[in-house]
């Protein structure tokens, strides 16, 4: 009888630890199945405004043809935007937007039959809410990943975590800080 009292003891240590690994891994599933949502989120506005920005150019050059730069600028940050596979290219291609979207606008305030185009200012109001819903995916996105990183980094977590296929993922940040810390600016 004396050997049952360890095998007991030893019995409920792997039961608890096997409670244990088996709350831990589906916490970190369902966490990265939340990362993996908001990053879906992110593309499907970025997809968005990828798909209005044309209208826009060419609501523009019907009053400022000479603007071939910008239009091009806006263009390639498009088609950067849209080729991107990850948070940091994804990043680097904002970046390149915000600052594409800033000249197109600046553009655009030159002219003042262009500023009451009805169809132009539809144009301008969806372009601001998209960038209010990629804002606030992004903070999602983020939020997301910092808990999943932050569950895979504690102790004891971090000794079987990456074991099990899990990996910190990265952030979804702005390269360039300057190019949206001023949103375009839109006047009615």
């Amino acid at each position: 009888m004396e050997w049952l009292i360890p095998v007991l003891i030893v019995v409920a240590l792997a039961v608890i630890v096997g409670i244990y690994l088996w709350a831990t891994y589906n916490s970190l599933v369902q966490l990265n199945v939340r990362v993996d949502e908001a990053w879906s989120d992110i593309t499907v506005q970025l997809k968005r405004r990828a798909d209005l920005l044309p209208n826009l150019i060419e609501a523009v050059k019907g009053y400022a043809t000479h603007e071939k730069a910008v239009f091009e600028r806006v263009t390639q940050a498009r088609a950067d935007t849209l080729s991107a596979t990850g948070p940091a290219e994804a990043g680097a291609a904002e970046g390149r937007m915000q600052q594409a979207l800033k000249s197109l606008f600046a553009v655009a305030e030159a002219y003042p039959q262009l500023q009451a185009s009805q169809n132009f200012l539809q144009l301008q109001q969806s372009i601001v809410d998209t960038e209010d819903k990629i804002q606030a995916s992004r903070r999602f996105y983020n939020g997301g990943v910092r808990e999943l990183n932050t569950k895979i980094k504690v102790f004891p977590n971090n000794m079987f975590a990456r074991n099990l296929g899990f990996h910190e993922r990265e952030f979804f940040e702005v390269i360039d800080g300057a190019a949206i810390s001023e949103p375009p600016r839109v006047q009615f």
